[in-house]
């Protein structure tokens, strides 16, 4: 096992809770508190990412090392590493919760790899002082979905944290997947998760509502130095990083605006809905960060929620994503403003994030629709496709695939047919679809656009290949057999989800009728 160089600046620069005792607790006036991992009786490494490996100098001989196991079981810790887990708040669906914290995840430290600063972080190693009522553990089935949606977001150009390994612990952990009082044993897992940072809003409203005013801004300067260092060379001499001015926390949160608001363009673009966007699960870095209760749009759906426990309310569906995160923003915005000269001083930054993420939607729609450059009107003719596309129950996914094989001088709604779920949908709205695809092709023709660069451009935009919840519910369920087959092609196709492969036609098929309902296959619960 090569030796790794961990500089775990969090710890060393900023201050920690002074009680050791691993029980659940409020901790003042502090950031982290120490924590070991709870062993685990015989972990097995089911899947780990080479992308993710290389990134941090790591070889499969290294992989494949005992003491790397024991690291990424939680058994034991390489040298340099140090176990921790940090305090946060959070409003969860629009509520203040107070103190949150890792209650289901331990850091190992900060490792140094060719200049770049990666934290790595166990979900599922054991409680925290901060699990509350929980045990701190997670399952194969949370763990998987995890491991795979944190590689696949990379693979499709959208800002994410990443997945290194995938462990089976060996031991049966209870859950009642659905909260319904039917508890069962899963098979325990956990997953490596490795980001610059894994700083989130919540870390920064959680001093502040506690008037902890010195820790808040003594965070902020220590995540601009640590995590903004590619930003703030950039930023006007007259913003001094080492003098944390009114001016710089105006500079520092537009900039988190701008990351969030290209974050969430990208999710939409991709017809991915988070499920769970509480303030605590808001990377200060515009990464998509916990994936939990997550899905990709089937049938479009703007009102479609994966997350069981957002049913009734619908808060966190696809069509809401940027409205809350904008909400999560001016949550954020709040905690900054407690040390701001004016309660007003941050509203230009929540503008500028109204305008980024129109511009980076108008341009992936006009990606997606092969349309060029966004013109003028083009929002009338984009919203009637994805109205009828509602209406008739489509695809989204495969819409798209196959609006980019249409003949433009002589369109065939037949083309786009094997998007419909059903031909009661594409018998009822032909004549609509019909129309629509008449200016559709008009706009396309008045771009100049070539065939072929159109063809490039909307391939470019549209994945053929996202992870459906029953395709990850069917990796789940032979992994739970030992039977890693399926996790391997899927995380193989995933890959390249913009390149057609041979061999990976089923990972392209349209939800079947049986995953409509099916457990794990549509609804999932926050324990997933």
């Amino acid at each position: 096992m090569r030796t790794l160089t961990f500089d775990n600046r969090w710890l060393r620069e900023l201050p920690g809770d002074p009680e050791t005792d691993n029980f659940t607790r409020q901790v003042p006036n502090a950031l982290w508190s120490s924590v070991i991992a709870t062993s685990v009786k015989a972990p097995k490494l089911l899947a780990y990412s080479p992308e993710v490996a290389e990134l941090l100098g790591l070889s499969q001989t290294d992989m494949q090392d005992p003491a790397m196991l024991d690291a990424l079981s939680g058994n034991g810790l390489l040298p340099g590493m140090q176990s921790y887990a940090t305090r946060y708040g959070g409003h969860q669906f629009g509520n203040w919760a107070g103190q949150l914290g890792d209650g289901r995840a331990i850091l190992l430290g900060e490792l140094m790899h060719q200049g770049k600063r990666f934290e790595l972080q166990l979900k599922g190693a054991g409680a925290t002082p901060y699990s509350r009522r929980a045990d701190g553990r997670a399952v194969l089935r949370s763990s998987l979905r995890e491991y795979l949606c944190s590689e696949a977001m990379h693979h499709l150009g959208v800002p994410t944290t990443r997945a290194l390994s995938l462990v089976t612990t060996g031991e049966q952990v209870v859950r009642d997947m659905f909260y319904d009082g039917n508890p069962q044993l899963e098979t325990g897992a956990i997953v490596c998760r490795v980001s610059p940072s894994f700083t989130r809003f919540g870390h920064f409203e959680l001093p502040a509502s506690r008037g902890e005013f010195d820790l808040l801004k003594q965070l902020i300067s220590f995540t601009i130095d640590r995590d903004f260092a590619d930003w703030h060379p950039t930023q006007p001499h007259k913003l001094e990083i080492n003098v944390l001015s009114p001016e710089l926390i105006l500079a520092w949160f537009t900039e988190i605006c701008e990351r969030t608001a290209v974050m969430v363009a990208h999710w939409m673009r991709v017809g991915f809905v988070h499920g769970v966007m509480n303030t605590d699960n808001m990377s200060i870095l515009g990464l998509t960060i916990d994936y939990g209760p997550y899905g990709w749009v089937d049938n479009f759906d703007p009102g479609w929620t994966p997350n069981t426990t957002d049913a009734q309310g619908r808060r966190y569906c696809y069509g809401r994503q940027p409205d809350i995160a904008r909400w999560n923003l001016e949550r954020l915005g709040d905690a900054l403003a407690t040390i701001m000269p004016s309660a007003n001083d941050l509203d230009s930054a929540l503008d500028h994030f109204d305008s980024v993420y129109i511009t980076y939607l108008t341009q992936a729609f006009a990606g997606k629709f092969g349309m060029g450059e966004w013109q003028d009107g083009d929002g009338e003719m984009v919203n009637r496709c994805f109205e009828l596309m509602m209406r008739a129950e489509v695809d989204m996914t495969l819409f798209f695939k196959h609006l980019a094989l249409l003949d433009i001088n002589n369109p065939k709604l037949e083309t786009l047919m094997p998007a419909f779920y059903t031909e009661q949908g594409f018998n009822n709205f032909k004549a609509d679809f019909e129309q629509w695809l008449m200016v559709y092709s008009q706009r396309v023709q008045s771009s100049l656009q070539s065939p072929s660069a159109r063809l490039q451009q909307m391939q470019a935009h549209n994945p053929r290949y996202v992870l459906r919840n029953y395709l990850a519910q069917q990796a789940i369920d032979l992994a739970e057999q030992n039977n890693t087959s399926l996790l391997e092609k899927l995380h193989q196709a995933l890959r390249n989800p913009y390149t057609e492969q041979a061999g990976m036609e089923l990972f392209e098929a349209k939800r079947p009728d049986w995953a409509r309902h099916k457990a794990g296959c549509s609804m999932l619960s926050c324990s997933s």
